[in-house]
């Protein structure tokens, strides 16, 4: 069957091939009527854009490549959800990897997608020192932005929010229910997110005078089931403090879920917070008081980066941006309302 053209297209809608073109590739400006029967036409004749001609004509390809840590953590699949539709807007296709927590996997992905000659990849690192080579070399060859997780000592964008802050908010919050104790249940401090939240924790908690004993930080991954267990590990070497605080939900939902198989009331007896606001938090029971990430605009901002480090030459770049966007507490029934006014430091 012959490929329908451009030229038949024009032909069906009564413009010019030009005008054809500016529609199709959403490049200059047409009105909305003129758009519409461009449209009509080009699906009525069937018309299919040849990606690999416009690809060769353009110098790119518009596909970005996007590689996560884990597409089954629920945060990292609506981080996607809404890079995706960043990207549609710009009228680009979005090829997705899953790293496997695996910096030697992720190495492989990265290095996949600039070999299909994607006009530029995002990317969450697995590792904060082990992703740093393969994230460097990728960025050397085209515009790279990382997101969420970073590493260190690259010459790359980033965008994510200020989990420093987000930790102040949540032992702030805590502190007014009543906490004088806490637990900080989170993964290895192998990537950014845990180092940068159990350092918010700690500052926040020698500020406001909340106990943390040093048995009490456990370390394990970003699963329900390690928030299982390391509550199940906290009961056995003693009473539970007033506070458990979790690097993520997974961990939470698998904390609050220990705590009512051993007759700890939630949060009466023991507060529980997590991080990330994924959709599971607000049908946990209880609800989850949780600190929420604007994905929407993480996305927006990093498909932002990526096309302007794709726009501007190597000697026009300036200093490599670091967008820290601050978050939002989600109060929930996890946890209880201020008991007094606070002694606020």
């Amino acid at each position: 069957m012959q490929r329908v053209t451009i030229a038949q297209v024009a032909e069906r809608a009564g413009v010019s091939t030009a005008t054809v073109s500016r529609v199709l590739s959403r490049r200059g400006q047409v009105s909305a009527a003129v758009e519409r029967k461009v449209r009509r036409a080009a699906d009525d004749l069937g018309y299919q854009v040849n990606v690999i001609a416009r690809a060769l004509r353009n110098s790119r390809t518009d596909t970005v490549g996007m590689v996560v840590p884990s597409i089954t953590n629920p945060f990292f699949t609506s981080l996607v959800e809404s890079v995706e539709h960043a990207l549609g807007k710009e009228g680009k296709e979005l090829f997705l990897c899953d790293a496997r927590s695996d910096p030697r996997i992720e190495a492989r992905r990265l290095a996949s997608l600039a070999a299909r000659n994607v006009d530029g990849i995002i990317v969450s690192p697995s590792h904060g020192v082990d992703s740093r080579p393969a994230v460097q070399q990728t960025a050397d060859r085209l515009p790279l932005v990382q997101l969420d997780r970073f590493v260190d000592g690259t010459t790359t964008d980033w965008v994510g929010v200020d989990d420093v802050a987000a930790m102040r908010q949540v032992m702030d919050h805590l502190h007014d229910g009543g906490t004088r104790s806490a637990a900080f249940i989170g993964s290895l401090m192998t990537h950014s997110s845990t180092e940068q939240r159990f350092a918010g924790f700690r500052r926040r908690a020698e500020e406001l005078n909340i106990e943390v004993k040093p048995d009490q930080v456990l370390l394990g991954d970003y699963s329900v089931e390690w928030g299982e267990a390391a509550v199940a590990r906290l009961i056995a070497e003693g009473d539970l403090p007033d506070a458990l605080v979790c690097a993520d939900d997974l961990i939470a939902l698998g904390a609050t879920r220990a705590c009512r198989a051993h007759g700890f009331a939630v949060p009466q007896q023991v507060q529980v917070t997590g991080y990330d606001d994924i959709e599971f938090s607000r049908l946990a029971e209880p609800a989850l008081t949780t600190v929420h990430q604007p994905r929407d605009r993480i996305a927006a901002e990093a498909v932002r980066l990526l096309a302007a480090a794709g726009l501007a030459k190597d000697a026009e770049r300036g200093p490599h941006a670091r967008i820290s966007l601050v978050p939002t507490l989600v109060v929930r029934d996890s946890t209880r309302a201020a008991q007094a006014p606070p002694d606020r430091i």
